[in-house]
């Protein structure tokens, strides 16, 4: 059973998606992703956007962590009502709402999205059959809402090639374990002010 590692809701067990639709997070994996995450400091007080959320395990960690705001998108019933149980029990922990669960397309999320929004740390966990070219369309619509300083966190199968990074994305650091690998990026620098870079790897 997974659960929330660390923070004020830290040890409680996490409901996860009935049937083999979504690929959770293995708590290896999200032990060694949420050190490295404190090791850059973007968590506390962070704009938190998890994207194929599933079950919600990476936004409500974030939350339980001292995430300011997470917002969970996911389209599948199942998955998004999942994600609203273990959105409920972080917020009661916190005594407010700070995870808000958003049942929708993940493009659809981001078109229509206000253009002054953005995120300090974002999560992609699409399912492994999504291909480069649609996951390549996500980045470039997700990258104008990514903040000065924001990390973005891809999940994928290890076979699978890096990602298309889009303008204004550049990763700084990747990490393979197992079946599963990392991908990291941050604000591409913009060459006229120097301005956006993210942490160092």
């Amino acid at each position: 059973m997974s659960r929330i590692i660390s923070g004020a809701a830290g040890g409680s067990p996490l409901v996860s998606v009935p049937g083999t639709l979504t690929r959770p997070t293995t708590d290896r994996v999200k032990e060694a992703l949420f050190s490295r995450l404190d090791a850059f400091d973007v968590i506390s007080g962070a704009r938190v956007l998890d994207l194929y959320a599933g079950s919600g395990s990476l936004g409500v960690e974030s939350a339980s962590r001292g995430a300011a705001t997470v917002d969970l998108v996911e389209f599948d019933a199942k998955a998004s009502a999942v994600c609203q149980r273990n959105a409920d029990l972080v917020n009661t922990v916190a005594g407010r709402k700070v995870v808000s669960v958003h049942r929708s397309k993940v493009e659809s999320f981001l078109d229509r999205t206000a253009d002054a929004a953005r995120w300090d740390l974002v999560f992609l966990d699409p399912p492994y059959p999504l291909d480069e070219p649609a996951l390549a369309a996500v980045l470039a619509k997700l990258a104008p809402h990514l903040a000065a300083g924001g990390v973005v966190v891809v999940e994928r199968s290890s076979r699978t090639p890096e990602p298309d990074w889009p303008a204004g994305m550049e990763r700084f650091a990747e990490k393979k374990y197992g079946e599963t690998r990392l991908w990291y990026a941050e604000p591409g620098i913009e060459p006229d002010t120097g301005a956006g870079a993210g942490p160092e790897a």
